[in-house]
């Protein structure tokens, strides 16, 4: 059997490395999203690129499968072992190998994650912004070209991978980008990588953009009396030019669901969560500006704070929705949508989203980071309920139809994976079938974390 022969042979070559155990694949084939285990065959444990290509190498050589992994925070199934095969964790490569303040660049192994890289740049007046809410590996952020809180004012993964080491599916390693902030130089094969969810080639180094840590740092929560009014003062932010650092949305729901959790105190209203960085005359300039749309759109409730651990206790909060919103119904599972439109119909898909899970049988609070037109509905399911699960596939499917009939994205930050697999065709079309070519090209024998983002005869 190929993949029994590949693990014998990665035995052989790297010894405690690699582990078989039960536990271990148990532990590498669960998922937070609502999929049932998929289980790898083994786990691998690099500690070096030298031994992330040594084991692609004898997995190519068997036909055996290889998924990366980081802490397994992905929620549209990316690192489930659809087809078994061999997982490669890496715990082991988490270190910040280079900081260049001068030039404002990070080299760090994929492994390390961006709370961890925050924390070893704390002294240096820099920090990486890209920030998911879950504490995600970097390699995994970018694998996933993940985005978050921030985007708004920072942009995504995309916009802040300069270049990266990758081991291909036949084992060789190759570097992408260079250390300069633009080039011209032929394909850009970075961004071909960012985004590719481990189907193309497993990350073993990123080199990543930083930013300045700011001078001033304010945050605030308002209520709204509806979810309308609340979205049309981000749309009016956002059209004003205010550079916010964060501004994100939860519904009634979320808010119940917060006070249950974190004995937050909210009313039952839609809120609007925010962020300024900036000098101390721009962050106060940029709250006046905000606190005079909020009140042309009836917000209510200001509490507005410039101490770091208020902040730090309200986007703790928030980074915590996920596991509120299950708390709010204990023993559900949760199918948690990621649709991104434009800003001018961010309005009517909230609402029309809204509309069609009240008419449902099940609760799906709606969040997001609707500063560049991204929220999810966590759609919760008694797992033991064949029909809250068809009820819930069913609003989520719609909630796809009505993003692309916008001219938006079926997922704006978590990806495809195997959970919006089914959607591509419909947003690209003939370049999805592109997208398999590329796979064909890079990966002939697919064995690449084998079953995600194309669909491959």
């Amino acid at each position: 059997m190929a993949i029994a022969d590949a693990i014998t042979a990665l035995k052989a070559a790297l010894g405690d490395k690699i582990s078989t155990s039960p536990s271990d694949t148990a532990l590498h084939g669960q998922s937070e999203s609502h999929f049932a285990p998929m289980n790898p065959d083994a786990v691998a444990y690099p500690i070096s690129t030298a031994d992330v290509a040594k084991i692609v190498r004898i997995c190519a050589d068997h036909h055996c499968p290889v998924i990366g992994f980081g802490v397994g925070t992905s929620l549209e199934g990316q690192t489930s072992a659809k087809r078994g095969g061999v997982t490669v964790d890496f715990r082991d490569m988490a270190a910040l190998v280079e900081t260049a303040e001068a030039d404002m660049f990070a080299r760090v192994q994929p492994g390390i994650t961006r709370e961890g890289l925050n924390t070893e740049l704390r002294h240096s007046g820099l920090m990486f912004p890209v920030d998911p809410g879950a504490n995600a590996t970097l390699g995994g952020m970018a694998s996933t070209r993940a985005s978050g809180t921030t985007a708004v004012r920072y942009g995504t993964m995309r916009d802040n991978v300069l270049g990266l080491e990758i081991v291909t599916a036949d084992g060789t390693i190759m570097r992408t980008g260079t250390q300069a902030r633009k080039s011209a130089a032929g394909y850009d094969l970075t961004g071909l990588f960012v985004g590719a969810e481990g189907t193309l080639g497993l990350i073993t180094e990123l080199t990543l953009r930083l930013h300045g840590q700011p001078e001033a740092t304010a945050a605030a929560v308002c209520a709204f009396d509806d979810m309308e009014a609340a979205v049309a003062a981000v749309t009016a932010t956002i059209q004003c030019g205010v550079p916010m650092a964060r501004i994100e949305f939860v519904d009634g729901a979320t808010a119940l669901a917060f006070n249950a959790f974190a004995d937050a105190k909210m009313p039952e209203k839609p809120h609007l969560l925010v962020e300024f960085h900036g000098s101390e005359t721009a962050v106060k300039e940029q709250s006046e500006t905000f606190g005079d749309i909020v009140s042309e759109y009836g917000g209510a409730d200001f509490q507005w704070t410039l101490q770091a651990e208020d902040r730090n206790r309200l986007w703790a909060m928030r980074h915590n929705a996920y596991y509120a919103i299950l708390a709010s119904r204990p023993g559900a599972r949760a199918l948690v949508t990621d649709l991104c439109v434009p800003m001018s119909k961010l309005a009517a898909a909230v609402e029309e989203t809204r509309a069609d899970i009240a008419a449902s049988p099940i609760p799906g609070p709606i969040l997001g980071h609707v500063g560049d037109g991204n929220f999810h509905a966590i759609l919760l399911m008694d797992p033991d309920s064949a029909a809250e699960k068809e009820a819930a596939m069913a609003l989520s499917a719609r909630m796809v139809e009505r993003a692309l009939s916008m001219g938006g994205t079926v997922t704006g930050e978590h990806g495809v994976g195997l959970g919006k697999l089914e959607y591509m065709e419909a947003e690209h079309g003939a370049a999805w079938g592109m997208m398999g070519q590329i796979k064909r090209a890079l990966d002939p024998h697919n064995i690449m974390n084998p079953g995600k983002l194309v669909r491959l005869n």
